[in-house]
């Protein structure tokens, strides 16, 4: 089996976006995931996320696995936000502008559920800071990534370009 990379709505928002700040690091996992033939996974929560702003046409879906969520991930999803909201009421933590908190636990549901999924890939730091705090209470099997960070950092390559 594979490894893949799930690829959240930040990442995409940043690769189809060459004047964004991180246009050339999302660039850079995607060439570097492509070469390493790690599959390239986007959700249908990503997938709807984008189309607020953008449309599915602009998605790189030849190189793309589409998840959809099921009943599997939607066990998951229970008990990752039980801990996000937990801890937003408890006052450990405060989302800046987050009414989303569903849509980072059903991703990161999907990616600790899907057995070859190894990374998530995301900038949105609302989401690092969500997952953090779900690290503290459960044991995702995942890696995030978070793409402020060139691909040459995160897995020690040379960027020989």
């Amino acid at each position: 089996m594979s490894e893949s990379a799930l690829l959240d709505t930040s990442f995409f928002i940043r690769f189809l976006n060459e004047k964004d700040k991180f246009f050339e690091n999302a660039d850079g996992y995607y060439q570097y995931f492509l070469s390493k033939e790690i599959n390239l996974v986007i959700s249908t929560i990503s997938i709807a996320e984008f189309c607020v702003g953008g449309s599915v046409d602009q998605l790189p879906l030849k190189n793309l696995q589409i998840l959809p969520f099921n009943i599997n991930h939607s066990k998951r999803t229970g008990e990752f936000a039980k801990v996000l909201f937990e801890a937003r009421k408890s006052g450990k933590v405060d989302f800046k502008d987050r009414l989303l908190i569903p849509n980072d636990s059903k991703l990161f549901a999907q990616a600790d559920v899907e057995p070859n999924i190894k990374y998530y890939v995301t900038s949105d730091t609302e989401s690092l800071k969500a997952f953090e705090i779900i690290k503290q209470q459960s044991n995702p099997k995942f890696s995030i990534i978070d793409i402020s960070c060139k691909h040459t950092e995160t897995f020690g390559t040379l960027d020989l370009k």
